[in-house]
C-alpha cells in the first residue's frame, strides 16, 4: 500500500527525534565512562600504583591455643604461656643475610639458634614462616617492630608455648609437646595446614600424644596487605581459630604428688585405683623428668643424661614395665582352684621347704618350711610349696584363664604411650613361641608368679581392684573432656563365689595384720584405716644349687642390678574396699621391707586426702615416720584456677 506523503513527513520526524535520544544517551555514557577513567587514572593513579605494583593481600593461619588439661579437681597440668617470637618469610625478605645481620643489630641472636633457621629457611618453601628468635623480652619485640621498614620479611609475633606447671610430677602421664618434624609428618601422615605454622607443638606421647587432634583445636586465617617489603600494611578481615578441647584427667595432684615422692630415690612405679568406678587416682613412675625440657628442643647434654641413667627414667614403670610379679600372683592361683573345685577351705599341705618334681627340687622361700598350711595361713606367710602343690592340681589353661579374668595379661586400653599387654602364658604358647612343651615345672614356677608370668603395676592394680569388690573394674583415666564425661560404665559382677572371695580376703588381711604375716611390720593400727594385701618377691637371677647349699647371697650383697625386685599389692579400708594399690621397686630387694612400707603410706594418703599422722603406725616407727615425711619432696596442694589460662592468641 502506498504511503502519503504526510505519513513519509510524519515518520521521518518521529526516526529523527529517536536518533537524537539515542545519541545523546550515547554521549552521556561516553561522558561518564571518560570522567570515570580520568579519576581512575590520574586523579587514583598514585593509589592504584601502590595497590598494584607494591601491594598484594596474604592469607595467613592463626594457630588454635592448645587445649587445657587438668586434674580431677581442676588444678592445671598442662597450660599455654606467651611466647614473644620474631618470624621471617623469605619471599618477602630478598636478601635473606642481609635482613638477618640488620636484625642481629636490634637484638642478640643466638648463633646456634639461627644457623638453625638458616637451614630452615632454605629448607622450607619460600612463602612458609620461619621463627629466627623466641622467648624475646618485651623490649626486644617492640624495637623490632620500631624497625620493622628496615626488616623485610620479618614479623614480631606474639605465640603460645606449651608449659607444666607440675613439672616431673605428670610426665609419665600428660607426657609432653614438641615441634613438629619431618619425623612426625612421615610417620603420622598428618597434612593439617597448621603444622606448618612456625614453632606448631605437637603431642609426642601419652596423653598429649593420644589425644592429639582433641587438643590441638583448628586453624583460623586472617587477610593482611602487605607492601613489597613484606611489612603488613593492615588486616582486612580474621576468621579466629577455634581452640582445642580440655581434658580433665582422674588423677588426683595431690596425691601423684605423694606418691612420686614416696617413690623418689628408686627406680620404681605405683597405680593407685578407685575399686568403685576404675578411675586412676595416681600413676607414677621412678625416677622423673621435666616434661618442659622437651617443649622447644632438648639439648644434647640433657638428652643423654636421662637416656644414659641406669634407673630409666623416660620409661613408665607403671604400664610399660613388667616383671615377673613374685607372690603377688598367689591369690589368682588360689582363685582358680577355689572356682574349679579342686581345692577344700579345710584341708592343709605340708611344706617342708621343698617339692620335688621328678628330678627338680622346687624350694619355698622359708628354708625350712611352714609345716602345715591351709588357704588363708599360706597366703598370710605366702607358702611356696601350698601354691605349687594346687597349681598342679588346677593347671596352668585354668591360672591363666583366672589371671586374664582378673586382668593380667591383657592390654588395657587406655590413653597412654606403650601400655604393655603382660604375659598370662599357657601351653599353646610356649610351644609357638618357645618351640617347647609346656612341663610340670612351668606349672610349679607360674604359680608363684615366676617363670613366664608377666604383669605390670597397672595389670596388678587392677587385680587387686577386682578381688577387693568382685566386680570387672575398667581402669580410666580420662575424666571428661569438654565437659563430657569419659568414664566407663559401672564395673559388673564377675560371678565369683563370695565364699571364695571371703577366703582371699581373710588371707591378704592376715599378711599385714597377722605376727606371722609377711607385712605384719607395714600395719595399720587403727582398723578403720586396716589395709589387706600381699607381698612378692621376684628373682632376677638363677641361683644354684651350690648356693643353696652354702646359703643364698644377700641381696644386699648383690649388685643392684642382680637384687630380685620388691613388690607389693593391697586394697583399702578393709572393711568397704574403696583404693587399690600396686607397687613395684625395681631391684628393691624383699617385698615385705621395702614395698610393703611405701604402699601402706599411699593407701593412708588416698584414704585421708593428706599426709598420714604417726598416730596411725606402730609406736616403734612413729619417729622415724615423723623423719621421712619432713624429708620428702612434697609439693603443697597447688591451687584450683580462678580465671582461664591463656587460651588464645593475641
Amino acid at each position: 500500500m502506498k504511503r502519503t506523503p504526510r505519513e513519509t513527513t510524519d515518520s521521518a520526524r518521529q526516526i529523527g527525534r529517536r536518533s537524537l535520544v539515542v545519541g545523546g544517551l550515547f554521549v552521556a555514557t561516553g561522558g561518564v565512562l571518560a570522567a570515570r577513567m580520568r579519576y581512575l587514572q590520574v586523579e587514583r593513579a598514585d593509589d592504584f600504583r601502590m595497590l598494584a605494583e607494591e601491594n598484594r593481600i596474604n592469607i595467613r593461619l592463626l594457630p588454635p591455643a592448645r587445649g587445657l588439661i587438668f586434674d580431677r579437681g581442676g588444678v592445671l597440668l598442662a597450660g599455654n604461656e606467651q611466647n614473644y617470637r620474631i618470624t621471617l618469610v623469605r619471599e618477602d625478605a630478598g636478601d635473606v643475610d642481609a635482613v638477618l645481620a640488620e636484625l642481629a643489630r636490634i637484638v642478640n641472636l643466638d648463633m646456634v639458634a639461627l644457623e638453625r633457621a638458616r637451614a630452615e629457611i632454605a629448607r622450607r618453601p619460600p612463602f612458609v614462616p620461619v621463627t629466627i628468635a623466641d622467648r624475646l623480652s618485651w623490649a626486644e619485640l617492640s624495637a623490632v617492630a620500631v624497625n620493622a621498614p628496615a626488616l623485610p620479611g620479618v614479623t614480631p609475633e606474639v605465640g603460645l608455648s606449651r608449659i607444666y606447671p607440675m613439672r616431673g610430677d605428670f610426665a609419665h602421664v600428660v607426657g609432653y609437646v614438641g615441634p613438629v618434624s619431618d619425623y612426625y609428618l612421615e610417620q603420622t601422615g598428618d597434612t593439617d595446614p597448621v603444622l606448618q605454622i612456625p614453632d606448631f607443638q605437637v603431642g609426642r606421647n601419652n596423653v598429649e600424644a593420644r589425644l592429639e587432634h582433641r587438643l590441638r583445636g583448628s586453624a583460623g586465617t586472617k587477610r593482611v596487605e602487605v607492601n613489597a617489603g613484606g611489612r603488613i600494611m593492615r588486616e582486612l578481615d580474621r576468621d579466629p581459630p577455634e581452640p582445642g578441647a580440655d581434658v580433665q584427667l582422674t588423677i588426683d595432684a595431690g596425691l601423684q604428688n605423694y606418691v612420686e615422692a614416696r617413690l623418689s630415690g628408686e627406680s620404681a612405679g605405683s597405680v593407685v585405683l578407685d575399686c568403685e568406678t576404675g578411675e586412676i587416682l595416681a600413676l607414677a613412675s621412678a625416677p622423673t623428668y621435666d616434661p618442659n625440657l622437651f617443649v622447644r628442643g632438648i639439648s644434647t647434654a640433657s638428652w643423654n643424661a636421662l637416656n644414659n641413667d641406669p634407673y630409666r627414667p623416660l620409661a613408665n614403670k607403671a604400664t610399660q614395665g613388667l616383671y615377673p610379679p613374685g607372690s603377688t600372683y598367689k591369690m589368682v592361683v588360689a582363685l582358680a582352684a577355689l572356682e574349679a573345685g579342686v581345692l577344700d577351705i579345710q584341708e592343709t599341705v605340708s611344706c617342708p621347704g621343698h617339692m620335688d618334681v621328678g628330678d627338680r627340687r622346687f624350694h619355698c622361700w622359708r628354708r625350712g618350711g611352714h609345716g602345715r598350711m591351709d588357704l588363708i595361713e599360706a597366703l598370710a606367710q605366702s607358702c611356696d610349696v601350698y601354691f605349687y602343690d594346687i597349681a598342679q592340681r588346677v593347671g596352668i589353661e585354668a591360672i591363666s584363664a583366672m589371671a586374664r579374668r582378673l586382668g593380667c595379661g591383657i592390654r588395657h586400653n587406655l590413653p597412654l604411650s606403650g601400655v604393655a599387654e603382660g604375659l598370662a602364658p599357657t601351653m599353646a604358647w610356649k610351644m609357638q613361641n618357645r618351640g617347647a612343651a609346656w612341663v610340670v615345672g612351668d606349672t610349679l614356677n607360674a604359680s608363684i608368679g615366676q617363670g613366664f608370668v608377666l604383669s605390670s603395676p597397672l595389670h596388678l592394680a587392677v587385680m587387686t581392684a577386682r578381688l577387693a569388690t568382685g566386680r570387672a573394674v575398667q581402669p580410666a583415666i580420662i575424666r571428661s573432656i569438654d565437659g563430657i564425661s569419659q568414664l566407663p560404665e559401672p564395673a559388673r559382677d564377675m560371678g565369683f563365689d563370695p565364699a571364695h572371695l571371703e577366703y582371699i580376703h581373710r588371707g591378704m588381711w592376715q599378711v599385714n595384720n597377722d605376727r606371722q604375716g609377711t607385712a605384719y611390720g607395714s600395719r595399720v593400727e587403727v582398723s578403720e584405716f586396716g589395709i589387706a594385701g600381699k607381698t612378692g618377691t621376684s628373682q632376677v637371677r638363677n641361683i644354684s644349687a651350690a648356693e643353696r647349699a652354702s646359703g643364698v647371697i644377700s641381696n644386699d650383697d648383690l649388685p643392684w642390678e642382680r637384687r630380685d625386685h620388691a613388690l607389693y599389692v593391697g586394697y583399702a579400708p578393709y572393711t568397704n574396699p574403696r583404693y587399690a594399690c600396686a607397687v613395684i621397686v625395681e631391684h628393691g630387694g624383699g617385698g615385705s621391707a621395702v614395698a610393703a612400707p611405701i604402699a601402706r603410706d599411699i593407701l593412708l594418703r588416698a584414704q585421708l586426702g593428706e599426709v598420714p599422722p604417726p598416730e596411725l603406725y606402730p609406736a616403734s616407727q612413729r619417729r622415724d615416720i615423723e623423719q621421712l615425711h619432713r624429708e620428702l619432696p612434697i609439693l603443697p596442694t597447688p591451687p584450683v584456677p580462678t580465671g582461664r589460662t591463656v587460651r588464645s592468641q593475641a
